[in-house]
């Protein structure tokens, strides 16, 4: 008995070093938590082909929207641990939800970390027709009708929706929380007027707003102004010193994905995010290239970032949908 199971080790043993030095051998699904035309689809399709180049193989991307990106974080913790089925998420997917909900069907531990691949702020933006040029524009009319505005976001522990609970946190005022399937959706809400406000990640917001746009972009989320969006005041100019919020995308494996494929992952990725066509496209829409020295550098980061996340949950009293 004790010999079957030894060389069932070592059989499945050279069976993942053979894996792992033939890998990839077919094409790779990327899978992302929101619907399309929103931040991560598009920081996804912006590294895709750069990255299909990379593993010589091509590279589907595949959007599972829905449940704040749980539902997609799920699907790929519980898929083939072999490099074929990858995430791009958010701290929503990997610190917020586990928080917000412990009945998940998945758990940080079952997502492998490969590398963080931006990093960009968040753009407080309104529809033009309510007037708000300024932060304390916002404030005051929340405090004077508190729940008369509503704010949308990409859902129940997306990185907008924290944007808005941190707002009222530090601010006071109240709003109406209008959850939407993705940061797309929630923009369309707020450029037709059924909302009135949004924290949007700049690839939403920006190519709408502008002296002629459909939303006007007030400032980021960041304290001081970002060079990613230098028009736009940070929060301490727009007079919430007290204010600060940045937000990152990375990519992910099942775990237990062998380390041989990890490493090819994540050298092919770091090859797209360096290619001048991705910085430039990314750049265009606000969100800057951001990579982490290594797997294991970028599980690190989670540790320590995951503190910020989940006390905000705690603090604000965000709850799930």
């Amino acid at each position: 008995m004790k010999f079957a199971k030894l060389l069932f080790a070592l059989v499945a043993a050279l069976a993942l070093g053979a894996h792992a030095q033939t890998y990839p051998v077919k094409p790779i699904r990327v899978i992302v938590g929101f619907a399309p035309a929103g931040a991560a689809d598009y920081v996804a399709r912006s590294m895709s082909e750069s990255f299909s180049k990379a593993l010589g193989q091509p590279v589907v991307v595949e959007n599972r929207p829905g449940n704040g990106s749980s539902i997609a974080a799920d699907f790929v913790a519980k898929s083939a641990p072999d490099g074929y089925t990858l995430l791009i998420a958010s701290p929503s997917s990997i610190s917020v939800n586990p928080a917000l909900n412990p009945k998940l069907g998945y758990q940080p531990k079952d997502l492998l970390p490969i590398t963080q691949i931006t990093t960009s702020p968040l753009v407080l933006a309104v529809n033009p027709n309510t007037g708000f040029k300024s932060v304390q524009d916002i404030v005051a009319a929340a405090k004077k009708e508190p729940g008369k505005l509503n704010v949308a976001h990409a859902g129940n522990g997306s990185a907008p929706h924290l944007g808005a609970a941190l707002f009222t946190q530090i601010t006071g005022a109240q709003f109406t929380s209008v959850p939407y399937r993705g940061g797309a959706l929630a923009i369309q809400s707020v450029m037709a007027g059924d909302t009135q406000l949004t924290f949007g990640t700049s690839p939403s917001v920006l190519p709408h707003a502008g002296p002629t746009g459909r939303l006007r972009a007030i400032a980021v989320s960041t304290r001081e102004r970002s060079p990613l969006v230098p028009d736009l005041p940070g929060m301490r100019e727009a007079g919430l010193p007290e204010y600060n919020l940045e937000f990152w995308y990375g990519m992910f494996a099942p775990a237990g994905t062998p380390p041989a494929v990890v490493k090819k992952i994540y050298d092919a990725t770091i090859s797209a995010m360096q290619q001048p066509s991705v910085k430039a496209a990314l750049a265009r829409e606000g969100t800057e290239v951001s990579i982490s020295a290594s797997p294991e550098a970028f599980g690190k980061f989670l540790v320590e970032d995951e503190k910020f996340w989940v006390n905000l949950v705690k603090s604000a009293n965000v709850k799930a949908e």
